[in-house]
């Protein structure tokens, strides 16, 4: 039995960051891997929702996972900014990170998601925003939302920020052209996420766009046109500002895929991207091609529990697991850093499996059963952090 001050010391355990695995770096200075001997950020937010978890896990006795919890909480992961609302969160987030630099006297690295786009989510819904451009809606996002995220991250040039723009809206351009309404927001993500990318010329930033995952886009036919529309868009950017540039991409937002399959999944058959490393390392030479920066970081948090779907298409509440922890230990240059973006327990949508009887909830709400599975799937497996 656990004594009963660790028992007590789970529930009121604060979050704290996890530090980076160092490597040393292989670029010339002038293209510093930005994650390198940073600590990455652990937000409030995420760790609270997982209090609801540890609980969970406590009132089945169930001490070795709740402690696993705790070692969650502890992990950086990405702060969601995805409405005019949420933009009070980049504040909350660099007030943390400052708190945790002052404690710790380390470097943090704070992980944002910009992603609000007009008519977003144009081929599924589920995650639809609030500005339609039917409705000035690109301007709105311009001025209400795009300039004052830039103005709060250009507020905190003691940290480092890392920043995911507008997941899945390219790869709609990209692959979907066929549905109409992909078809009439194709213009406005262009000239939206250029204006971001415009906006956001910090030298502590470092911008990825999101290139979505190995399924979608790293087929063969399509990583041409991948690299063709990311090309395009970069060239709108410096139009809105010379020299305006990108870090490079981020890849397997939201998604299952791992990092590196083992064993291959049967349904990646004839595709050069069957895992994300190998997505990466098939989309770098087109984009070298196109002279656009091509490092990447790979978002693992929902990766750990391999072949789980019947197809590659599925991407809703897939039974997952916890995948490898934040570090800079990529085993390749290109790719900066594996990430949690998007880890267990806000649902993708009212879809996917049932959990003991219980189906998802709504886009972006708490599912309890689904982070209470992923701690025990992940692999590998969580360390408990018992204090």
């Amino acid at each position: 039995m656990l004594p009963s001050v660790a028992l007590l010391s789970l529930l009121a355990a604060a979050p704290f960051t996890v530090v980076a695995t160092p490597t040393t770096p292989t670029t010339p200075p002038k293209d510093v891997n930005p994650f390198l001997g940073k600590n990455y950020y652990a937000n409030s937010h995420y760790s609270k929702e997982l209090d609801q978890t540890k609980v969970a896990f406590l009132k089945k006795g169930d001490l070795l996972n709740a402690a696993r919890v705790t070692t969650v909480q502890r992990t950086g992961t990405f702060v969601w900014v995805s409405n005019v609302a949420g933009l009070s969160g980049i504040d909350t987030a660099i007030a943390e990170a400052r708190a945790e630099l002052r404690r710790t006297r380390k470097q943090q690295i704070v992980q944002l998601v910009l992603y609000d786009l007009p008519d977003r989510d144009c081929s599924a819904g589920d995650s639809a925003g609030e500005f339609s451009s039917a409705n000035g809606g690109l301007q709105r996002y311009k001025t209400e939302f795009v300039d004052k995220f830039a103005k709060a991250v250009s507020s905190a040039p003691d940290l480092t920020f890392a920043i995911v723009l507008e997941p899945d809206s390219l790869g709609n351009v990209i692959t979907n052209q066929g549905i109409p309404f992909c078809a009439t927001a194709t213009p406005i993500y262009e000239e939206g996420i250029a204006y971001a990318i415009s906006k956001l010329q910090f030298p502590n930033v470092s911008l990825y766009i999101d290139a979505a995952h190995g399924g979608w886009l790293g087929w063969a036919d399509n990583l041409p046109l991948a690299a063709a529309e990311f090309s395009k868009v970069l060239k709108l950017a410096q139009t809105f500002k010379k020299g305006a540039t990108i870090r490079g991409f981020a890849t397997d937002v939201s998604n299952f895929n791992p990092y590196i399959a083992n064993p291959r999944a049967n349904y990646t058959e004839w595709s050069p991207s069957y895992d994300e490393k190998n997505y990466a390392l098939s989309l770098a030479p087109f984009l070298q091609n196109a002279s656009v920066p091509h490092h990447f970081i790979i978002d693992v948090g929902r990766s750990g529990l391999q072949n789980q779907r019947e197809e590659w298409g599925d991407w809703c509440n897939v039974k997952a697991g916890y995948g490898e922890r934040p570090t800079t230990d990529t085993g390749t240059d290109i790719v900066d850093s594996l990430v949690w973006v998007k880890p267990a327990g806000e649902s993708d949508g009212a879809c996917g499996p049932l959990i003991d009887g219980e189906g998802a909830p709504g886009a972006g709400q708490w599912w309890d059963k689904y982070a209470q599975q992923a701690v025990k799937f992940a692999n590998p497996p969580l360390a408990p952090t018992w204090w």
